[in-house]
This record gives structure tokens, C-alpha cells and sequence, in this order.
């Protein structure tokens, strides 16, 4: 009964905050704070780098190179990709642990504001129930604009404007194609590319999303 009783409680106070962020911008995510934490272990002054820029000012670039590489349908599905999602539970019951999630671009954003990078069928439930949250209270603009101030994209680096200062010295809207796509595609490992910048994949797989930017369809 205890137990049932803290779930339900940490269900509503989910609900609640993603009710007030449709207003107003999350200050920190989970992802955030337990990179500065990580940080902090060789560095006590360590802080994460992360600027707010609001939508319209990041690059159209960028957001169609993420939903290129990310989610293609993300204007048009609720927060989910059944497919996707089976894809993955196959793959990962050939492998025997979880190597794959198949997760939306809101799916992504659940993980990063609330949960740890840990991955389980428990902790993947508890990210369904955020998405389905995420999808009730926001517009899909509004879920981007936040994926896009909060996703990782480097050792303590948050953020479009972070990653456009730190890759290329440039703001979050001056992205050109080309830059946007290389950042599009280290968003699934981003500390290992942070570090192996000349990647042959890395390089191989901007090329091929960069292809992709237009037919990628951004929300309205």
C-alpha cells in the first residue's frame, strides 16, 4: 500500500510539472544534474554549460536535421512509434539485455527531464507514462523547444546554443546545414563524439542525414 501510494504520488507530481513547464522553462533536467554530478567527482567547481534559446531563434537547420536523424514522423505521432519499440524489444532479446529503446524524440525528452540513463523494462514503463504526459499537456512545438534546450550533446554540454558555442563558435541560429546534421547524428552517443570528433561514421552518417533535412517536416 506504501509503495502503491509513493507511485501515485510521484505520477502526480510528474503530471503537475510537466503542466507548469508548458509555460514556463524547465530550469535543470535529471540528465542535467547528474552530469555536473559526474563532473564534480574531479572537479568541485564544476558546472554544465547550457543557454535557453527560445524556438524561433535556433536554427530550422537543426530541427530538421534531429527529426531527420531522431523521428521522422514526430509532427504526426503521439509520443510513440509501436513499431519502432518492437523492433527494439526484438533486438534486445536477441542480445539478451537492452541495447535499444526505439524511443520518439518526446519519449528522449521524458528520459532526460526525469530519469536516470539506466536502461530497464521499469524505468522504460515509467518513460511511456511521461510521454503520454508530455503529449497531453504540450504542443508539439513546445516539447521541441524544450528537447532542444535539455538534449546532451558533449561532456557537460546542454543544449543547442551550448553545442553550436562549443562545436563551432557560432549562436544555436546560425547553424548551417552541414553543422546541424553532424549534430543531429552525435545525439545518440554525444560524450564518445565529443571526444572522437573525426569519426568515419560520424562523417558518413552527416552525409546521409543531410540528405534527409528536406523532407523532414517541422510543427507547425
Amino acid at each position: 500500500m506504501v509503495f502503491a501510494a509513493g507511485v501515485l504520488a510521484t505520477q502526480c507530481y510528474y503530471f503537475l510539472q510537466i503542466a507548469w513547464w508548458t509555460h514556463f522553462n524547465p530550469g535543470s533536467t535529471a540528465f542535467m544534474r547528474a552530469a555536473q554530478d559526474r563532473l564534480r567527482q574531479t572537479d568541485p567547481q564544476a558546472r554544465i554549460e547550457r543557454v535557453w534559446m527560445p524556438y524561433d531563434r535556433i536554427s530550422r537547420n537543426l530541427k530538421r536535421a534531429i527529426i531527420a536523424s531522431e523521428d521522422a514522423d514526430f509532427v504526426n505521432n503521439n509520443g510513440f512509434e509501436i513499431d519502432a519499440m518492437l523492433n527494439a524489444w526484438e533486438k534486445n532479446e536477441k542480445r539478451g539485455h537492452i541495447v535499444a529503446g526505439g524511443s520518439t524524440i518526446t519519449q528522449q525528452l521524458a528520459k532526460n527531464l526525469f530519469l536516470s540513463g539506466e536502461r530497464s523494462y521499469i524505468r522504460k514503463a515509467e518513460e511511456l507514462c511521461i510521454t503520454w504526459m508530455l503529449e497531453f499537456w504540450m504542443s508539439k512545438e513546445r516539447i521541441f523547444e524544450i528537447y532542444l534546450n535539455s538534449v546532451e550533446w558533449g561532456e557537460g554540454i546542454f543544449g543547442a546554443q551550448a553545442a553550436a558555442e562549443h562545436y563551432y563558435h557560432v549562436s544555436a541560429a546560425q547553424l548551417t546545414p552541414w553543422q546541424a546534421a553532424r549534430l543531429a547524428v552525435m545525439l545518440p552517443r554525444p560524450r564518445y563524439y565529443d571526444a572522437h570528433r573525426n569519426s568515419a561514421y560520424l562523417a558518413r552518417r552527416t552525409r546521409v542525414i543531410a540528405r534527409r533535412m528536406g523532407a523532414a517536416e517541422l510543427p507547425p
